[in-house]
């Protein structure tokens, strides 16, 4: 497990500079008018929650066209609702104060498939601790990476995958799975682009992983956003596209994924694409669906 992750540290200020800045809000004007101060301290706390409103509303006019059913306004509220919740626990909570809560787990029980997790954009490896605590139980040996800078090349995480995947194929003398969620499904095409890659993972999951680019990503100026363009070279580059290539590969993804829109560019043609309603980005790696399914597929590999 990684010593410190400085995304942790830059959380952590922002999660404690928020609840400060809520707290203050509300002492100064409580005299005044105490619903007041409450609404204008939840405001400031859940400041997440505006930004995450726009990013529906974008994936609601980006959609129109897309294969994927459309989602119904009635899912994107809930979804919404749903991701507000869970962002705050996911980068409020375990990326900044709990990502050493699991710690890397290399003796799992003899024949079972180890695992290699791999976090997307802006996250570390707190986001899997749910995951991690489950995967103690069954008794894989696993590894958790932080992709560490946050922003760079998607390319510069290689090096990292592949000392995981060295690490668990050591514990259990056999080819781990990759987990990967959003952006860290491109960080292991990019890895899987390395010479005799392939051979060295018995499968990959995908959640939520903009394959083919994210409208979103138009807005970026950071060099790995700028690589999760719509139709971008280096994206079309990557290993994975190819028929046989995909057939390593499950990707789940949503009509609702408020990051990776429209939803079919979370897709590989011939890879076992699997459709979930109605959940968002970060939600759609913690749906029971999600969990136990790739759990299974890592109990028949």
């Amino acid at each position: 497990m990684p010593p410190s992750s400085k995304l942790a540290r830059l959380q952590r200020w922002v999660s404690l500079g928020l609840l400060v800045a809520a707290v203050a809000c509300a002492v100064l004007l409580w005299p005044w008018s105490p619903i007041g101060a409450v609404l204008a301290a939840m405001l400031i706390a859940f400041l997440h929650a505006g930004v995450l409103a726009v990013e529906f509303l974008m994936l609601r006019l980006a959609t129109r066209g897309d294969p994927t059913p459309e989602p119904s306004a009635r899912q994107l509220v809930s979804a919404w609702a749903r991701e507000v919740v869970d962002d705050a626990v996911v980068f409020g909570w375990r990326q900044p104060f709990n990502w050493r809560r699991e710690p890397d787990h290399l003796e799992g029980t003899p024949g079972t498939r180890g695992i290699v997790f791999i976090h997307g954009f802006v996250c570390n490896r707190g986001f899997w601790t749910p995951w991690l605590r489950q995967a103690r139980t069954r008794g894989h040996a696993f590894v958790a990476v932080n992709l560490e800078p946050v922003f760079c090349s998607i390319d510069d995480y290689c090096r990292t995958i592949d000392e995981a995947v060295q690490a668990v194929t050591r514990a259990t003398g056999r080819p781990p799975m990759l987990v990967c969620h959003s952006m860290g499904g491109l960080a292991a095409r990019a890895w899987l682009r390395r010479d005799g890659a392939r051979s060295r993972v018995a499968h990959v999951v995908t959640i939520g992983t903009p394959h083919r680019g994210t409208w979103l990503a138009r807005f970026s100026r950071l060099p790995n956003g700028r690589q999760m363009r719509v139709g971008c070279d280096w994206l079309n580059a990557l290993p994975g596209a190819e028929p046989d290539a995909a057939r390593l590969f499950t990707c789940w993804y949503s009509n609702c994924d408020n990051i990776v829109f429209p939803p079919s560019t979370a897709t590989l043609p011939a890879a076992d694409n699997r459709f979930l309603e109605g959940a968002a980005h970060v939600e759609l790696a913690f749906r029971p669906a999600v969990v136990e399914h790739t759990f299974d597929l890592a109990a028949r590999l």
